[in-house]
């Protein structure tokens, strides 16, 4: 879990709170520790940055933290929880994560989606038009990177591909748990061209056999509820933290200038009401296999 890692997360949403609460903005706190107002607001999002201990320190002096207090503790306690990570995560090798080596190939906002990705134990993906990108199929994967990008040399696509193809490996952790919701129309869409969706499908099908992975497609008879006018979105959940912190969910909606990253409380909860509405009309696990299978026959007929 590089970069933004639980740890870090919880201690730069605690370091916001504390300013927050102190009635500070985030360019008094950079001017204070020498640093940019950027960086601040990077170290808040759970953002790598180079900031030292000192500089922490005379943060809590500046937001008003009493020195000794159980509050000054549990921040210090949380930035040592920061660094004993990024040690272990350096001496692995995993200090800057895998994907960094792809960075010319990410949009910017991507990054910081890996980060959140590699450190979730539960992804649940609603999708309206295209297979999530954990489940695509190279040829699937290929379609959609030519459609984007006319005149792309054949090396960027290939590396591409690479990229796509390890960051489909975080299926393989035990711990880790992959909820889709399709729309139907996901299957009837065939970037590529036909051939390339029954591939495609048939992938599906052997995805969803995986114990760590749910399939459910809301087909086109169902139901008008609330569910089905939320856009494309992913819901990121994360194991508890040392000490028994919770990390709060994120909610991540991209679109294709950008991408939003959402963890008001009263957001998520929205998301988790679409959720649940979603799965009170999908077709049951079983449905949903056998409405893939008969799609993927019509693809080959």
């Amino acid at each position: 879990m590089a970069g933004s890692t639980l740890p870090r997360r919880a201690f730069g949403r605690t370091l916001r709170n504390h300013r927050i609460r102190a009635g500070k903005g985030q360019s008094a706190a950079g001017l204070h520790i020498e640093t940019s107002p950027q960086s601040v607001s990077r170290m808040e999002d759970g953002r790598k940055i180079k900031i030292s201990t000192a500089q922490i320190r005379d943060l809590l002096d500046f937001y008003g933290i009493p020195n000794p207090s159980t509050e000054r503790d549990e921040v210090l306690g949380l930035w040592e929880e920061v660094k004993q990570h990024d040690l272990i995560a350096k001496s692995q090798g995993t200090a800057k994560g895998w994907w960094r080596s792809y960075s010319d190939q990410l949009d910017a906002h991507f990054d910081h989606y890996l980060d959140l990705e590699a450190a979730a134990n539960r992804l649940t993906s609603h999708q309206l038009s295209l297979i999530p990108g954990l489940l695509q199929t190279a040829g699937y994967r290929r379609a959609l990177i030519e459609a984007a990008e006319l005149g792309l040399s054949a090396v960027n696509i290939e590396r591409r591909l690479e990229f796509a193809a390890r960051r489909q490996t975080r299926l393989d952790a035990q711990d880790f748990w992959l909820d889709v919701l399709l729309s139907e129309a996901v299957l009837r869409h065939h970037p590529g061209g036909p051939a390339v969706m029954a591939e495609q499908l048939r992938r599906l099908i052997e995805e969803s056999d995986r114990a760590n992975i749910s399939l459910r497609v809301i087909p086109f008879s169902a139901t008008v509820n609330s569910g089905l006018v939320f856009q494309s979105f992913a819901l990121l959940e994360f194991p508890p933290l040392a000490g028994r912190l919770v990390e709060p969910p994120v909610v991540y909606v991209e679109g294709y200038e950008g991408a939003l990253y959402l963890e008001q409380s009263d957001v998520i909860v929205r998301h988790r009401r679409a959720i649940a509405s979603l799965e009170r009309v999908a077709l049951t696990e079983t449905a949903s296999r056998d409405l893939v299978c008969r799609i993927a026959k019509e693809y080959t007929a």
